[in-house]
C-alpha cells in the first residue's frame, strides 16, 4: 500500500493540516464513527456518566482511543487518511477552539509520541474543524471522526 499525503501551504508557509492524501493498493478502509472521552460507567441510555476531565485531557483520551481502535482493526495511526473534528463552540473566541489545547500542543504531542508522520510541522493528515452548539453529553467539548487505510 502506498499512502502519500501532500502538504498544504498558504503562500511558503506550512499549514497544520494536509492538502489531501493519495491511498494507492490498500485492502481496504477503516471508518471510525464519533469518538468522544467518556468516563467508564457512561451508559447514554440511563443518563448516566458523562465526560473525563477538561478539553486537554478529553483530547488526550480520544486519541488514545483512535489508536486503539485502529490498531485493533488492522490499521493504525500512521496510515491515517482524514480526521474531522467536531468542537464544542461558541466560536471564535471562546470555546476549545480558542484555548491552547486545541491543536498545536495536545495533538502534536501525541502524535510525536505514537506517530510522527503526523505532526502539524511534519506532515499531518487532511481536516477539518467543525464547529458545533453542543455534543452529546453537555461536557464533552470534542468529537474525533477518522478514516485510515487497510495495509495489505
Amino acid at each position: 500500500m502506498n499512502l502519500t499525503t501532500h502538504k498544504k501551504f498558504k503562500g511558503d508557509r506550512l499549514m497544520p493540516w494536509g492538502k489531501g492524501t493519495v491511498v494507492s493498493d490498500a485492502k481496504g478502509y477503516v471508518f471510525l464513527s464519533g469518538n468522544t472521552a467518556t468516563v467508564d460507567d457512561y451508559d447514554p441510555s440511563k443518563h448516566q456518566g458523562g465526560a473525563v476531565g477538561d478539553a486537554a485531557t478529553q483530547w488526550r483520551e480520544i486519541l488514545a482511543n483512535i489508536k486503539a481502535d485502529l490498531e485493533e482493526l488492522g490499521s493504525s495511526l500512521d496510515h491515517l487518511v482524514k480526521v474531522t473534528f467536531y468542537v464544542k463552540g461558541p466560536f471564535p473566541s471562546g470555546g476549545v477552539l480558542s484555548s491552547p489545547n486545541f491543536r498545536l500542543d495536545v495533538l502534536d504531542e501525541f502524535f510525536a509520541e505514537h506517530c510522527p508522520k503526523h505532526c502539524s510541522y511534519n506532515n499531518p493528515p487532511p481536516s477539518e474543524v467543525i464547529g458545533v452548539a453542543a455534543l452529546a453529553q453537555p461536557d464533552l467539548v470534542v468529537e474525533l471522526v477518522v478514516i485510515a487505510a487497510l495495509p495489505d
